[in-house]
């Protein structure tokens, strides 16, 4: 009997301290939020455990970067009459903010060998550098000749017969710099030891210098606030 209950304390001691067998949690993921379609971007998560408990609990130096597309809320597709071809009409420019983040992540539930959820918040902070490139548009000019250059709102819309190369523009770009702010849960659900599925689940909230127009003759803004989700895949070590 003692020998079974050593094997079995044995075995527990050994689940418990699972999660403290790796150091660093590196993952790649999409993501989707208030502001932008299905895929809103990309991001890259690094985090490294630090040799400090905050509270008892493990906690982690948090660093991400984060590519995504922001739209205005006020962005509806248009069919032209013509030729089918999609567009947003009154769209004036294309928003793409790259966020690098840094901060904490601390470590709320853990996980037991392969089963279980590990659940743990985060923190970040970062500057939010945003990338304004022009939206083009292909413009009938005269009978059967196309024009294609940035949005134009004194321009009839009927003269409009498609959007233009989503790589039409990046030269003319401009750039402005803000900040942001992550507050986040981030829901750990793969099944094998160092192979990382999950969630991250959260609020961001970034503001610029000054108001960045992406829609013509809208409300546009400076401060921009945002749920979002990302799904994530990697490894732990």
């Amino acid at each position: 009997m003692s020998l079974v209950l050593s094997v079995s304390s044995a075995r527990a001691q050994n689940t418990d301290t699972d999660e403290d067998k790796y150091s660093t949690v590196t993952t790649y993921g999409v993501t989707t939020n208030t502001n932008s379609g299905i895929l809103g971007g990309f991001v890259f998560r690094h985090s490294k455990v630090l040799p400090n408990l905050f509270q008892g609990k493990r906690q982690f130096r948090y660093m991400a970067l984060e590519i995504v597309n922001v739209k205005h809320p006020k962005e509806v597709q248009s069919q032209t009459p013509y030729s089918g071809q999609r567009y947003v009409y009154n769209k004036q420019n294309y928003l793409f903010v790259v966020r690098p983040q840094y901060g904490r992540e601390v470590s709320l539930f853990t996980r037991n060998a392969d089963e279980g959820v590990a659940i743990n918040g985060i923190l970040a902070v970062g500057p939010s550098i945003g990338i304004i490139k022009p939206y083009y548009v292909q413009y009938s000019t005269s009978p059967g000749q196309v024009d294609t250059r940035p949005f134009d709102p004194t321009l009839q819309p009927e003269l409009i017969v498609g959007s233009g190369s989503f790589f039409q523009g990046f030269s003319e770009s401009k750039l402005t710099v803000g900040l942001n702010f992550k507050a986040a849960v981030s829901f750990e659900l793969s099944a094998f030891r160092n192979n990382m599925t999950g969630l991250e689940i959260g609020f961001l909230a970034e503001a610029f210098p000054k108001e960045v127009v992406i829609m013509n003759n809208a409300n546009n803004r400076s401060v921009y606030t945002s749920g979002f989700i990302t799904l994530y895949f990697g490894n732990k070590k």
